[in-house]
This record gives structure tokens, C-alpha cells and sequence, in this order.
């Protein structure tokens, strides 16, 4: 064997021999506790009673494009659906945290003032400390205050696309616990 041989031999063999450097390990979601508090997410919401029985079937429309990719739903193209999230969960994480984001300030926005909903808070934040994933920030435009003749109105429509995107995330955590 020659010298340049086995210095490189020499060189290369203790590299070769170690583990794989990890420069950061990645944070690890636990599944089964976001199912948990999803379902409960869900039955909440599922119990709430309509402050005005008038808003009962009522829908806004357009808002929501207002806040480009910051809106809080759910679409296809952030890979939520079960045959990606086994693959790679990381981008659909990212957008449930962005939802989860959002609607923490809903609930604690002016809109709620009259109408705290300190339950579904405590169920998002538990959910926001379980999901490990680096988010990007994504900060929708600030909105001026509510008028108090609105905040019926406001409140409807944020809890019903809140049970919107909580049966959907509700889902992709049930499939990921039991794939795991």
C-alpha cells in the first residue's frame, strides 16, 4: 500500500467510523397530545351557543383573501393530506402554527372583549406548546378597533372558520398519531 495510501486511509477512517454529526436535533411533535387537544378543540366549539340566534347560518365572505398566505385555513397545497404527511409534516406544521397563531390574537382581540373565551385560549395554547416546528412569521395587517354593533358578527365568523380549520387539523393529528 502506498504512503499517500494510507494516510489517506489514516485521515479518512476515524471520519468514516463516527456518526453522523447532528447539528441541531429537530424539535419532535407529540402527536397523540395535539390529537387529544384537537378533539377537544373541536367539542368545544361543537357545545358553544350562538350569542344572537340571527347569526345562525350566516357566512362573510372575502375577508380572509385580505391576508394572503397568512390566512389561517388550511389548503392543498400545504401537503396536510395523509400520503405527504408521512413523508414530510414540516410545511403543513407550519401552517397549523400559523393558524393556531392566529387565532390566539382573534380570541384575545377586541372582538372577544365582551365575550372572553378563556377555554378555547387555553386549548390553543396548549396546542401552540406542542407543536414543534420553525414557523415563519406571518403578520396579517393590523385591523383598526371593532365597532361594538360589529363584534357579534366578527365573533360568529371567527369561531365558524375556527371549526373550520380545527376539523381539519383535528384530522391531520388523529392520522399522524395513528401512523406512529
Amino acid at each position: 500500500m502506498s504512503p499517500l495510501r494510507r494516510l489517506l486511509l489514516a485521515l479518512c477512517l476515524p471520519a468514516m467510523l463516527l456518526p453522523p454529526a447532528v447539528p441541531f436535533p429537530a424539535p419532535s411533535t407529540d402527536w397523540a397530545a395535539c390529537r387529544d387537544l384537537s378533539q377537544r378543540l373541536s367539542r368545544l366549539l361543537g357545545t358553544m351557543k350562538e350569542s344572537h340566534r340571527v347569526l345562525h347560518g350566516v357566512h362573510l365572505g372575502g375577508e380572509e383573501d385580505s391576508e394572503g398566505d397568512c390566512a389561517p385555513r388550511i389548503r392543498c397545497s400545504d401537503a396536510c393530506d395523509p400520503s405527504t404527511l408521512d413523508m414530510n409534516n414540516t410545511h403543513c406544521l407550519q401552517r397549523i402554527l400559523q393558524g393556531l397563531q392566529h387565532y390566539r390574537a382573534v380570541l384575545g382581540s377586541d372582538i372577544f372583549a365582551s365575550r372572553p373565551q378563556p377555554e378555547l385560549k387555553a386549548v390553543l395554547e396548549g396546542l401552540l406548546g406542542l407543536v414543534q416546528v420553525p414557523v415563519h412569521s406571518c403578520q396579517p395587517p393590523p385591523t383598526p378597533p371593532t365597532a361594538s354593533w360589529a363584534r357579534p358578527l366578527l365573533q360568529h365568523d371567527a369561531l365558524e372558520r375556527l371549526r373550520s380549520f380545527t376539523a381539519v387539523m383535528s384530522r391531520v393529528f388523529t392520522h399522524s398519531a395513528s401512523a406512529r
